[in-house]
């Protein structure tokens, strides 16, 4: 350091006198190369983006944002999940905190099968990796956002030609006490809707998956609970929200449900 440096004034580690501390403070929405474990391909390339905040004493007046963005490109090129304690130790370590958090969003793609034809294509979910820590202590969970179809029961039941069906989303964020795919996420929450999504259909599987939700109707209330109740029995899994929402087809609002299981997260 030099000593044009040295003489620099370091305004965010200056005192603070409101004696109001911040909860969380630092960047967001930051992109980087990361790369998660593929249950198909051994590993699969993404682009995340990251938010990352620390816990500001009272007494400081700001945090030294350039170093969230030194922790990043201070791991590999591309970030993988086995980095997250490494880099919320390390948050907390530059920026002289006591809690810290950080989020990781990204794309995950599946490669599908159309049931029929057998035409294959990718489908894209929405995953989240959360780590916080708390005086060295470590929580991490993960969100995957799974996209299926819902067909109402109330409207088969009604009608005498056809029932309403929507595109839905389901949202499981766990935490797990042991490793547990992305792909073995997806399955459970699409084994239990009316219908799983595909990216490309032919008209024959166009017909069946038509057909596979009119014969397999749900409520909001029913893929929650069903949903529950294989990650109620699922071992690995120690704490989860599970969280349904139709954007109903004959409605200007959705339908939704929500359950939390085992332990609160």
């Amino acid at each position: 350091m030099d000593r044009k440096t040295q003489l620099m004034p370091d305004v965010q580690s200056a005192a603070d006198t409101r004696q109001i501390a911040i909860n969380k403070v630092g960047i967001k929405s930051i992109r980087h190369p990361i790369k998660v474990q593929d249950k198909s391909t051994g590993v699969q390339h993404t682009i995340a983006m990251f938010n990352m905040y620390v816990g500001l004493p009272h007494n400081f007046k700001g945090t030294h944002m350039s170093r969230f963005v030194e922790i990043l490109n201070s791991h590999e090129r591309e970030i993988s999940v086995e980095n997250f304690p490494v880099m919320l130790r390390d948050m907390v370590a530059k920026l002289e905190a006591e809690t810290g958090h950080i989020e990781m969003n990204f794309p995950y793609f599946i490669n599908k099968t159309a049931p029929i034809s057998g035409v294959q294509s990718l489908m894209d979910y929405d995953v989240t990796f959360i780590g916080d820590i708390c005086h060295g202590e470590i929580a991490t969970s993960v969100k995957v956002v799974v996209p299926v179809t819902s067909l109402c029961p109330c409207s088969k039941k009604i009608s005498e030609r056809g029932a309403h069906n929507q595109r839905s989303h389901v949202t499981i964020t766990a935490r797990t006490n042991d490793f547990v795919w992305i792909e073995e996420i997806v399955q459970l929450v699409e084994q239990e809707a009316s219908c799983e999504l595909f990216g490309l259909l032919k008209r024959p599987d166009e017909k069946y998956v038509t057909e596979r939700a009119y014969d397999n109707p749900k409520f909001v209330e029913d893929m929650v609970r069903d949903v529950a109740a294989r990650l109620n029995a699922n071992g690995r899994i120690d704490a989860y929200t599970v969280e349904c929402e139709n954007f109903e087809s004959i409605h200007n609002h959705s339908a939704y449900a929500s359950i939390d299981g085992k332990q609160p997260l």
